[in-house]
């Protein structure tokens, strides 16, 4: 089967970015550097101070993988330590290594342009990612008429894209949706509160949120390919079991409450 890639980022506002572009000095303190932005954004855009997309730091990258007969595994890329550029850079390694079906709630309007943006900035190379049918690879001219970058190909599956019919008006927040369906949905946190717990030193709570978010996506994925026929309802019901399987056997406490929520 060709690889499922369903991911999630985390992000929090750039202090050094924001920094360089305001021309602010080095001993003003971060928290009056992104509450001097978001002052900034509020007059802007009429109320929310929500940073532009070039200006969100990724701090987390998660993913749930789906690959081979049986093989699934969640987490997020690399360590709590490492850079921004790393994550990036080992993100599109795994579309280099693997070239992976993405699949993302929102990932269009919001994960993957940050990461361009971001991979941009650190100089990162992400050709098999960017491969639009004039690439190097054996099989790039399929990339022509299937690729991770056109908004109606398959490569990658926006699902709150495609099941808004492509319509903005129509986006419904990933955390309904999931309860809906039955899925544990957000634990803990959401996004609007990442810059707080990262203030806090909490990086590997945002880590943990990021992977439930990851997962939740997976499960929305799995409905959605029943609902268009990929998968037959056993099909579908012996995916979840997997699912369940995997996730029964983790010993990290968030997968407890998110299993615990899903028998809810």
């Amino acid at each position: 089967m060709t690889p499922i890639l369903a991911f999630d980022i985390e992000t929090i506002p750039d202090v050094a970015g924001i920094r360089t572009l305001h021309r602010l000095p080095d001993d003003v303190a971060d928290a009056d550097v992104v509450a001097f932005a978001q002052q900034k954004r509020r007059a802007q855009s009429g109320g929310s101070d929500f940073m532009q997309l070039h200006l969100q730091q990724v701090v987390a990258i998660s993913c749930c993988m789906r690959w081979g007969a049986d093989k699934i595994h969640i987490g997020t890329i690399g360590e709590a330590k490492d850079t921004e550029e790393t994550l990036i850079a080992k993100f599109f390694e795994l579309i280099e290594s693997h070239t992976p079906q993405l699949v993302s709630w929102n990932g269009g309007g919001f994960d993957l342009p940050v990461l361009h943006y971001r991979g941009l900035i650190h100089g990162i190379s992400a050709a098999r990612y960017w491969d639009m049918g004039e690439g190097d690879f054996g099989d790039s001219r399929d990339f022509k008429w299937n690729n991770y970058i056109s908004r109606y190909h398959a490569r990658h599956c926006d699902l709150m894209d495609l099941l808004a019919l492509y319509q903005p008006r129509a986006n419904v927040p990933l955390d309904d949706m999931a309860k809906l369906c039955g899925f544990p949905g957000k634990l803990g946190m959401d996004g609007s509160q990442v810059w707080a717990a990262y203030q806090r030193g909490e990086l590997d709570a945002i880590r943990d949120y990021c992977e439930t978010d990851a997962a939740n996506t997976y499960l929305m994925y799995l409905r959605f390919d029943m609902m268009r026929g990929f998968l037959d309802g056993d099909e579908y019901e012996q995916e979840i079991r997997r699912l369940k399987q995997y996730l029964q056997q983790q010993p990290h406490t968030h997968w407890q409450e998110f299993m615990a929520a899903w028998g809810r």
